[in-house]
């Protein structure tokens, strides 16, 4: 089993990693380098190494870039000053930085996160978070509502552990929906998420008053003509080694970014309203995703506006579309009022029966396992001339 390298004096550092690791813990106190060396290379197989920074920061950044190209090892820094050696840090490679105040809980989490597993357990990867894309064949049929409200009652049982993305380039609207001013916005994302280093992406992140992380729409669309799906595909791919939850709000249709984030996804929820247009739109979806074998299982299927004076029924749509539906949505007076005030439902908790169905999709989605997911390849290259029968 891969153990935490921990480099530290400090006796409550010691004795907070000692119980966060349940005791699978090398202890050094880096006086002794051919001890840290044996330690990384030739003792217990070893998942990750923390350095409690402690009074000389640059001596700990400094044994955390060597570790790294020495080793490969993702390193956390224990310090009390981030924002003073954040700059350092992220150019030596620091994966993250964590207080020697903090709990027992956070530090397992820290190290959960960070941890990479050996190959002696079975060869697996490190965990990675789970991707979670909202997909729906038209606009107007309340997808970014869904989407919105599924991140931010997921960020209510894994505060901090949740993104949101907005990946509908031109007019995506998540940010107001949140009621948020982004100081940066998907395209600014691209370059840090490029290096591969969760740290240096962190700052382009804009933090929700629920503890939910969201990456901004573009601004205009000039911007968001420079981004492209292989762009959008490396961002995911970062964004998933620091969240446990990536969730994705798509453009309506299968564009290419959207075919980019659905070769990645682990997690599919189907978003139309229930009319004939966007009934058949659906049907035309799944297939198509069925014949890129992009048709995921597990996938929620949800029906928004669900209303009988509308004249289709939840069997109606089962029938066109030959796949059930898994939640409905009703409509509700509620939505407008949310719209407008950039608060979801589920961060206001409200009894209205929209509010607990929404409810019910997200604990769908948090119960599902974590390891069920399914091997997919690039698919979206080959798969855009019968995408564009869709848009």
């Amino acid at each position: 089993m891969s153990t935490v390298v921990l480099v530290a004096r400090d006796p409550h550092v010691v004795d907070q990693v000692t119980f966060a690791t349940d005791g699978q813990l090398t202890h050094l106190t880096g006086e002794d380098a051919d001890e840290l060396t044996s330690a990384l290379t030739t003792g217990p197989a070893a998942g990750l190494l923390m350095i409690d920074a402690g009074p000389d920061p640059s001596g700990a950044i400094a044994i955390g870039d060597w570790a790294r190209q020495r080793a490969g090892l993702p390193v956390v820094l224990i310090t009390e000053e981030p924002d003073a050696i954040a700059l350092a840090a992220m150019r030596a490679g620091i994966r993250d930085m964590i207080s020697p105040q903090a709990t027992v809980d956070e530090f397992r989490d820290t190290i959960t996160q960070h941890s990479r597993r050996s190959t002696e357990e079975g060869g697996q990867q490190a965990p990675r978070g789970r991707l979670i894309t909202v997909a729906s064949p038209k606009g107007g049929v309340g997808k970014t509502t869904v989407a919105t409200n599924i991140a931010v009652g997921l960020a209510g049982y894994l505060p901090d552990r949740v993104v949101l993305v907005d990946l509908d380039l031109h007019f995506g609207d998540v940010a107001s929906a949140l009621n948020l001013n982004p100081a940066y916005t998907l395209p600014d994302t691209i370059r840090p998420a490029a290096s591969s280093d969760p740290l240096a992406l962190k700052p382009y992140l804009t933090r929700h008053e629920t503890a939910l992380w969201v990456v901004a729409g573009a601004d205009n669309p000039a911007a968001a003509d420079s981004v492209t799906a292989d762009e959008v595909a490396t961002l995911i791919t970062s964004l998933r080694q620091s969240f446990d939850f990536v969730v994705v709000d798509t453009s309506p249709g299968l564009s290419e970014h959207t075919l980019a984030a659905l070769d990645l996804t682990d997690e599919l929820v189907l978003v139309t309203g229930l009319d004939v247009p966007g009934v058949r739109g659906l049907r035309k979806e799944i297939e198509t995703l069925t014949e890129l074998s992009l048709l995921l299982e597990p996938r929620h299927v949800v029906i928004n506006f669900a209303d009988a004076s509308r004249g289709l029924t939840v069997a109606d749509v089962e029938a066109t579309i030959n796949t059930k539906v898994d939640v409905t949505l009703p409509s509700s007076k509620v939505v407008p009022i949310s719209v407008n005030q950039g608060i979801p439902l589920l961060q206001t908790g409200g009894k209205d029966p929209l509010t607990r169905s929404l409810s019910s999709l997200v604990e769908r989605i948090a119960k599902q396992p974590r390891d069920h997911q399914q091997p997919k390849g690039k698919l979206f290259a080959r798969g855009r001339a019968a995408a564009n029968g869709t848009r």
